[in-house]
């Protein structure tokens, strides 16, 4: 039996950015659990914050990193990347969600010119 994913991702320039400053290791980590979570939905890899927002969550060497994402439910259930950071809190900072809260609003502005 072939295991389908269940949606595909679009990685926005800040995420692009922000993988691309981590080391090869933590990007690879980052790369296998967001590609597990297409299969598995697991809590612990991929969980919702509020209404529009998730959050793909890696350990890696005692580090947090943390992507946040949003559905563009109009390409069908496609999840996009907005931006990532090093989660050095319990609760996720209200000013990273307001970020991707607003890539989430320029990703749906410039998808309709």
């Amino acid at each position: 039996m072939e295991l389908k994913a269940k949606f595909d991702i679009i990685y926005m320039e800040a995420a692009l950015s922000y993988l691309e400053s981590l080391p090869e290791k933590v990007q690879d980590k980052i790369s296998f659990n967001i590609s597990k979570s297409r299969y598995f939905m697991d809590k612990e890899l991929f969980k919702k914050l509020n209404d529009d927002i998730w959050e793909f969550r890696i350990r890696y060497q005692g580090m947090t990193y943390r992507l946040l994402a949003f559905w563009d439910n109009e390409t069908g259930n496609l999840v996009v990347a907005t931006h990532g950071f090093i989660k050095k809190t319990q609760k996720t900072p209200h000013n990273e969600i307001a970020r991707a809260e607003a890539l989430k609003k320029e990703y749906f502005s410039n998808k309709h010119k």
